[in-house]
């Protein structure tokens, strides 16, 4: 007899475990819960999260919720009366009355090793700070922020021209193995998790303002930046009149000129910014009100010296760092 899960995700880094849960003899998806329907792009059109659109193209039944706090916005889940929850970047957190509904538990596929990168973007976090692997941890839920303990681990190289965008989408689907080999155990109550240990790191929710460019830092820090920002918020930097230019794309040069950092100039060996140490070549970039394009585009905007100060405007004002310790919470 097939076990009853409910699914709660929202991004496509869900997509590939849901599938799988939908296409299993031993599992029986009763409900599918994912958040409302957001403004997106230019146009600022309501979009549909991937979960929604896959969960149409499956059949499954749908809730879509802003919140669980409510009685009215539990009661879907209740009725489902599951065996097993499972979650993958759901985006809300699960309070006492569902953690404590299904026999089987809940639990979480998080995209990072627990205990480091715990919250809300733990693939940015790696990325940025320069990890090499990285992976996906299938945990049991509790009240607390990812500090459940851990069933099982899978681990994932970090390329060096990896973005966040890249890099989820491996994550996504290693993760969905990891969560195909466990259903068993899972299922039949067998399943034995370990606590995470110490060590651990917290990541909150990303802002637009995240993607500025600090030109002070080295020069591969600010290349590991831009690829964490992407495919959001975008990295990006400021030119002279105060209009944002967005750096899509870049590579590090050595360089032991001593050069204000943020200073572009035309050289022989591309565009160069200059950073606290060494350089970046700008590769793609995108002007304001224009497409994304190679950094020839940027030649109309150098003076009579070759040359032009970026980031000397619109520095965030008390930016939180993007990861702290979290130990003892």
């Amino acid at each position: 007899m097939s076990k009853r899960i409910a699914f709660l995700g929202t991004p496509s880094y869900a997509c590939p475990s849901l599938r799988l849960l939908a296409s299993r003899a031993d599992t029986e998806v009763v409900l599918v819960v994912t958040q409302p329907d957001r403004p997106a792009g230019r146009g600022r059109k309501l979009q549909a999260p991937p979960i929604k659109a896959l969960a149409i193209e499956l059949g499954l039944p749908i809730v879509q919720t802003a919140t669980l706090r409510t009685s009215d916005a539990r009661l879907p889940l209740l009725e489902a009366r599951p065996d097993l929850i499972v979650v993958a970047a759901f985006g809300l957190i699960l309070g006492r009355s569902i953690l404590s509904l299904p026999p089987n538990g809940c639990v979480n596929l998080h995209a990072s090793l627990l205990p480091r990168y715990r919250g809300a973007n733990p693939v940015a976090a790696a990325i940025a700070n320069g990890e090499r692997r990285t992976g996906v941890s299938l945990m049991q839920m509790e009240r607390g922020l990812d500090t459940g303990p851990v069933y099982d681990v899978v681990e994932v190289d970090i390329n060096e021209n990896d973005t966040t965008g890249s890099l989820t989408e491996r994550l996504a689907q290693r993760g969905a193995c990891l969560l195909g080999q466990s259903l068993p155990s899972l299922l039949d109550g067998t399943a034995v998790s370990e606590s995470q240990g110490t060590g651990a790191t917290c990541t909150r929710p990303m802002l637009k303002d995240d993607g500025w460019i600090d030109w002070t830092l080295p020069a591969d820090a600010i290349e590991r930046h831009l690829r964490a920002m992407w495919p959001w918020p975008r990295a990006w930097t400021t030119l002279p009149d105060g209009s944002r230019v967005q750096i899509h794309k870049a590579t590090v040069v050595a360089s032991t000129e001593r050069t204000v950092p943020g200073t572009l100039a035309l050289t022989g060996n591309g565009k160069l910014v200059s950073c606290g140490r060494d350089a970046i070549r700008l590769e793609v970039v995108q002007l304001p009100g224009g497409k994304a394009g190679e950094s020839g585009t940027l030649r109309s905007l150098v003076d009579s010296s070759g040359i032009v100060q970026l980031g000397r405007s619109d520095a965030p004002l008390h930016l939180e760092p993007l990861v702290v310790p979290c130990d003892g919470e």
